[in-house]
């Protein structure tokens, strides 16, 4: 079986190899492509996943590769007058040069080179490598302190190499670290280096916890000025805007592994409000390109979201920016750019664990709640058919009465024949359930409602729609309703795992559903 195969060899050189076979290996693909291409010097081999929208991963076997053509990135280990040789040796006869569009299209176009892919914050963190002089002073006070506990006097030069590759380890994670994030940099440092630990400090690492903190600040001020998007949404100060307003610090949310990424290499506000353009065109189109609109939505993502985040528009004015953003795929899709995680198998995965460990407790503790959990009861007691998935219908709408939010504003209801805009006209955030006249406990229709307007409808039932909602409020950076906090908390914090810190109230639900 014949390969077309577009080699990336840098962001300014590509090449069309074209295979009459599939090699075995992928040793043997390198080989050939050191040959064909006349490359030389050790590298490694990646390709864009189409299963993860293009996302580049290492290439481990062959059989990973998509069948007839695929986008291959080298990987350099070498140092750049190998590479720099290596491009001006390509002639082979075998191959053809891609048009400079398409080099463009095949490397700038993944962008997610610029995107964090740590879900979780590591522990114990990882403490960077520094500068070989400095290791070496480290290591001998490492000696001299595991033989007499005297430690290491450090030397400004010392600290400040120590603090700036540990700010840049901490940025590539997380910009805006929380109290006990830092305290387990600290904590780290002093565990590898214990020679840094300072004399009368109850922790040892207290004094290099605030030195961390400062330091970060001072380089999150240097990414701004260099114009790091990240940052730069918060370089705006308290009566610096025309209205006055008060100055917000945009931070991440929990969970939030690209907040607000840089644009990709070679592009601008103009380039990308251009791909912006073209993607709205498609989306007028009764046949669409969806694998176009998935690569125009990999691409724009940082300018998206930097004017989500930054401009904190309505949901009707993104719907008119970015059309393509309000699908079901899209919405996974963009959850997934902004968590790392999957938005429909996180949440369809953790209930299947904790649905009967909910029912457990609703059953356990219903004479506490009254008779909105009675009632939730009952109607699962009626179910005859399809008990599964009624049975995480019922842990969901008995979570909001067991951690006591208020659900009267968010599951809305009406029959087939009500107006549904009078319905939803004062809601911002729900969920909307439709019935038969002559039916209240089987829905026809279940549809997200943000703003006093539907987003999606005819999902096929409650668990889908708030899965979906729930991604829509990362996409559109907003927060969950105040009456329903500790509901989406839980479903943050237990379903799908995002950050470690949360209220007693869901520490206290986690430890029983753990039991």
């Amino acid at each position: 079986m014949a390969l077309l195969l577009c080699v990336v060899i840098s962001p300014k050189e590509a090449r069309q190899l074209k295979l009459s076979e599939v090699p075995e290996s992928v040793d043997q693909l390198v080989d050939v492509i050191k040959e064909r291409l006349e490359l030389q010097g050790d590298f490694l081999v990646q390709f864009e996943d189409p299963d993860f929208g293009n996302a580049l991963c290492n290439l481990t076997t062959m059989s990973e590769l998509p069948a007839e053509h695929a986008v291959l990135h080298i990987v350099w280990d070498s140092d750049s007058s190998s590479l720099n040789q290596c491009i001006g040796s390509v002639s082979s006869l075998d191959t053809a040069s891609v048009h400079s569009g398409d080099i463009r299209s095949s490397w700038t176009d993944s962008i997610q080179t610029n995107l964090r892919h740590v879900t979780q914050w590591p522990s114990p963190f990882p403490i960077p490598k520094l500068s070989y002089d400095v290791e070496l002073q480290l290591r001998k006070g490492n000696e001299t302190y595991e033989k007499s506990k005297k430690g290491l006097d450090a030397t400004r030069e010392i600290k400040m190499e120590i603090l700036d590759k540990i700010a840049q380890a901490i940025f590539e994670i997380k910009s805006y670290p929380e109290k006990d994030e830092l305290e387990s940099v600290g904590s780290s440092l002093v565990l590898k280096y214990p020679c840094l630990k300072e004399p009368g400090s109850i922790t040892g690492y207290e004094g290099w916890k605030t030195s961390i903190k400062y330091k970060l600040g001072n380089f999150r001020t240097k990414l701004r000025r260099a114009g790091c998007n990240e940052v730069d949404v918060n370089s705006k100060r308290k009566g610096g805007t025309e209205d006055n307003s008060p100055f917000t610090l945009k931070r991440p949310r929990r969970g939030e592994v690209n907040h607000v990424r840089d644009y990709p290499q070679h592009h601008s506000d103009f380039t990308l409000e251009e791909e912006r353009l073209h993607l709205v065109e498609e989306m007028k189109k009764k046949k669409r390109d969806q694998t176009l609109i998935q690569h125009k939505m990999e691409l724009t993502f940082s300018l998206r979201r930097k004017e989500i985040v930054e401009g904190q528009p309505m949901v009707s004015e993104v719907q008119e920016r970015w059309p393509a953003l309000f699908s079901c795929e899209q919405i996974s899709q963009e959850f997934c750019r902004i968590t790392s995680k999957d938005l429909l198998e996180s949440f369809r995965g953790s209930p299947d664990i904790y649905v009967p460990r909910l029912l457990r407790l609703y059953w356990a503790r219903k004479g506490a709640f009254g008779q909105k959990m009675e009632d939730v009861l009952d109607a699962l007691d009626e179910k005859t058919s399809d008990i599964l998935t009624h049975r995480k219908i019922a842990a969901l709408r008995g979570l909001p009465i067991f951690v006591r939010d208020d659900t009267f504003k968010f599951f809305l209801q009406c029959s087939a024949s009500d107006t549904e805009e009078q319905v939803i006209r004062d809601a911002t955030v729900a969920i909307l359930s439709v019935h038969e006249d002559d039916d209240a406990l089987n829905a026809v229709n279940v549809a997200v409602v943000l703003e006093g307007a539907i987003m999606l409808q005819d999902l096929p039932d409650l668990c889908t729609a708030f899965a979906y909602l729930f991604g829509l409020l990362y996409t559109m950076n907003i927060d969950s309703p105040k009456e329903m906090f500790y509901t989406f908390e839980a479903v943050q914090c237990i379903f799908f795992d995002l950050g470690s810190r949360c209220s007693q109230r869901i520490r206290s639900l986690r430890t029983k559903l753990q039991l």
